[in-house]
């Protein structure tokens, strides 16, 4: 089964984890599905925030049965040339028969390329952990979230978030900083899922943005003071040596375990294969 990963970042982004040792955001994804997937897919990637001519000769996106959206450093609302290629790529996958899932970025391209809207979110930035996401009655018995906690912690970075969604969108998850933490919806043969914040980060490599946003991080106040970065940052950066620290955090156990965090690409990858 061929699964292509779609990378929403732009050259310089990427080079900027790369610069300080971390995996870009695409090579993140291509990671967490190879496992959980027991490398049962054939897994491409394409950058077409960085290339105009971004489908490589050769490749046909109808040979794709899914398709994965990064996150990204952009802002939807600016309508640069890199941003309207997603928007277009987007469009044309939403109106053929796949499946589609998409985190943080991935999530706002894939709104907004069937009608609905992106805005700066007025509750200001949600980064490093999105607290107390809850699914409603839909999210409980949506395949997506199946043995996950009703309640939960993820990884997170995004300054905007969608202000209204496309016809025939379910809301399945929000919390007190965006009402629209996850959503699916169907377009024409295309079923898609999406989440504003990442279960496909892990501790190490939130420590490792942490260490490239400190600054940013403490100016926003997302931590009091360097102290309480440091104490979070040094936590996600040994998480095996910290384990049983998780409570004085008030962290939970879906951040932690990485099996619980990551169970929604899990579920998605389970039910491309039920459909196939």
């Amino acid at each position: 089964m061929n699964i292509l990963i779609i990378d929403g970042n732009e050259k310089a982004a990427s080079d900027r984890y790369v610069k300080i040792g971390m995996d870009t955001q695409y090579e993140v994804y291509a990671k967490i599905l190879k496992k959980l997937s027991n490398n049962s897919f054939n897994i491409s990637v394409i950058h077409p925030a960085i290339n105009e001519n971004f489908i490589p000769e050769g490749m046909n996106l109808d040979d794709f049965t899914g398709f994965i959206w990064t996150g990204s450093v952009l802002n939807i609302y600016e309508n640069t040339p890199s941003i309207l290629r997603q928007i277009e790529l987007a469009k044309t996958l939403i109106n053929k028969e796949n499946f589609i899932f998409g985190s943080c970025w991935g999530l706002q391209v894939l709104v907004t390329a069937a009608g609905g809207k992106i805005r700066k979110n007025p509750n200001g930035l949600e980064a490093i952990v999105a607290k107390d996401i809850k699914l409603n009655n839909f999210g409980k018995i949506h395949p997506m979230y199946k043995g996950k906690n009703s309640t939960f912690d993820s990884f997170c970075w995004h300054y905007d978030d969608a202000e209204t969604l496309p016809p025939h969108t379910t809301v399945l998850a929000s919390n007190k900083k965006s009402k629209i933490q996850s959503i699916n919806f169907d377009h024409k043969k295309s079923i898609i899922w999406a989440v504003q914040y990442h279960p496909e980060f892990n501790p190490l490599w939130m420590s490792g943005l942490m260490k490239q946003r400190e600054k940013l991080l403490i100016d926003e106040g997302i931590y009091r003071d360097k102290q309480e970065f440091d104490l979070y940052k040094n936590f996600f950066s040994n998480i095996k040596e910290q384990i049983g620290q998780n409570n004085l955090l008030q962290l939970s156990d879906n951040i932690i375990d990485e099996d619980k965090h990551s169970i929604e690409l899990l579920n998605w990858i389970n039910f491309i294969k039920n459909q196939n």
